[in-house]
């Protein structure tokens, strides 16, 4: 039988590497992979791609991101790369000034390093923007920026209280400075007006576009349902998914509300069966722990230090009480759900083994690939446990290096003890944990190979600074083996992830052979063709 298509002339990365430099495709699966042999699966009909010595290898997987608020930022106020207070203020007046008639400001993306402290003050919107109220994530999403007349909207005054599960920055005299900490954003939140069903479909297949631009053909989006303003894409999906505009192969993760308990678990049944189609599999739970280090959120063992290195009361914040989630873990995965854990700080780590090693003595081995996302302060004592429990371990790698984020809001707060068991990657390699990867897009850029050269590098393209941690670097295969056989893993995706015989034709063209050139040089690398199921969905111009 002739081939459909025929990749030929140049390396393809198989499992054992580099080992073949023809690949054959008929329907959407690979139908044959070698050398010359294969070329003769060609027929009159067959689409040949020459190579031309650029690299053919297994699509891309993001195992962790939120393609449908990062569609919908890059249609808002995009605050993504302002480096400076300046800077962003200056493109939110310009946002403002160019859509007189919207009427919230709403976008996201900046950083908090541009500002004092990472609390920009509600005085600096007021000044380009007194009479709409303006709601604004950080690059993270675990804060929001916010201007007076957003406050008064909402009713926050000196009197309010802070929630269990957040914190109102707060000024001299008391009064809501403008940012909103984790679960404080909903106090603003919840007054945004929603997008409507057609916006979110065109916010996932701008998001999807881009996807598949950097190679990605799956990924696992990390929040469905509604959280802090992050509207419930399922929807959307649902509808991709049946009209056939979903080209990505999608997992999602269903949001375990933090303020309930088991009794959610009858209607996540209900939501996974009703949200299956297609490409799209609604099969995991997202179990969010804890926040993140640079507000003093991440849970840690021990508490956080302040500016003159001294212990503090604050160990950070368990969004869901340890007590509970080994019962919430075991019934989810005797129902056979995938838990996907938000751990960041090495107490949020701890819980989340602990509760998948509860869950395996009560349940026995299953196949539900439990993993463990961020992982940004890992004990030590918990590194051979992943391996020991089946947890993967999904990384972000573009968070693994020294910027000012990291210099200046997380290591003075973490020690010097603590901030060296930051994105343990090799110590978890070499304790023989499997490894899944991720963006956390909009959180930071959804490229893999921007990410595979920080995993690789631990530094970030094009930086001068030290490396960050050099004996956590990995190698190239295995960074590349994360963002393709690791997170198919992970998605339950296991005819995907590698070039083989019988496997679904996702393949991704490079614009070059990276493993030819020098590690410092990954990040100069670009897709050329990205392929779902033997269907071109990119081409580079």
């Amino acid at each position: 039988m002739h081939a459909d298509l025929l990749f030929t002339g140049g390396p393809v990365l198989t499992p054992a590497g580099r080992t073949a430099s023809a690949v054959a495709v008929t329907g959407d699966r690979i139908t044959a992979v070698g050398h010359d042999e294969v070329r003769e699966l060609a027929g009159p009909r067959t689409e040949v791609v020459e190579l031309a010595g650029r690299l053919l290898l297994p699509g891309f997987q993001d195992a962790h991101v939120h393609p449908v608020p990062a569609g919908r930022e890059l249609a808002q106020c995009d605050l993504t790369g302002a480096l400076t207070a300046e800077e962003t203020v200056a493109r939110v007046r310009a946002y403002a000034e160019a859509h007189p008639e919207r009427e919230w400001i709403l976008g996201g993306g900046w950083s908090m390093e541009a500002f004092e402290g990472g609390t920009p003050a509600k005085e600096l919107l007021d000044a380009v923007v007194p009479d709409r109220p303006v709601y604004l994530p950080n690059r993270d999403h675990h804060g929001a920026w916010v201007n007076s007349r957003a406050l008064a909207l909402a009713g926050l005054t000196r009197g309010t209280p802070d929630p269990a599960d957040g914190r109102i920055e707060r000024d001299a005299r008391g009064e809501p400075s403008g940012t909103l900490q984790e679960g404080a954003m909903q106090l603003v939140g919840r007054h945004v007006p929603p997008a409507g069903p057609a916006d979110r479909l065109a916010a996932l297949l701008h998001a999807q576009r881009r996807l598949h631009a950097l190679g990605i053909t799956a990924w696992q989006d990390a929040l469905v349902g509604d959280f802090l303003g992050m509207e419930d894409p399922s929807q959307a999906y649902l509808t991709a998914a049946r009209d056939g505009s979903l080209t990505a192969r999608v997992r999602g993760a269903l949001w375990w509300d933090r303020g309930r308990g088991p009794e959610q678990i009858p209607e996540l049944v209900e939501k996974r069966a009703a949200l299956s189609h297609g490409r799209f599999r609604a099969g995991s739970v997202k179990l969010m722990l804890d926040g993140v280090a640079e507000n003093g959120t991440a849970a840690l063992l021990e508490p956080y230090l302040d500016r003159c290195g001294c212990a503090t009361a604050n160990r950070g914040t368990r969004f869901i009480d340890p007590g509970r989630l080994a019962e919430y873990v075991t019934a989810l995965d005797a129902l056979g759900f995938q838990c996907h854990f938000h751990a960041l700080g090495d107490g949020a780590v701890r819980d989340a083994l602990d509760a998948v090693e509860a869950a395996r003595a009560a349940n026995g081995p299953s196949d539900t690939r439990p993993h463990l996302a961020h992982l940004q302060v890992v004990h030590p004592d918990d590194v051979p446990r992943f391996a020991r429990l089946g947890a993967t371990a999904n990384i972000q790698p573009l968070w693994a290096a020294h910027e000012p984020q990291m210099d200046e809001l997380t290591i003075p707060f973490l020690g010097a003890e603590r901030a060296a068991w930051q994105y343990p990657f090799g110590a978890l390699l070499r304790a023989g944990a499997a490894l899944a990867a991720g963006s956390d897009w909009p959180v930071s850029s959804p490229d893999p190979l921007q990410g595979i050269h920080v995993a690789v590098n631990r530094r970030e393209p094009g930086s001068r600074a030290p490396v960050f941690l050099p004996a956590e670097r990995i190698g190239l295969a295995e960074a590349v083996r994360a963002y393709t056989a690791g997170s198919a893993r992970v998605n339950h995706l296991d005819d995907t992830g590698e070039v083989r015989e019988g496997a679904l034709a996702d393949l991704v063209v490079l614009d070059r052979d990276p493993f030819a050139g020098a590690p410092e040089e990954i990040a100069d690398t670009k897709v050329r063709e990205t392929y779902v199921g033997g269907v071109r969905v990119f081409a580079a111009e």
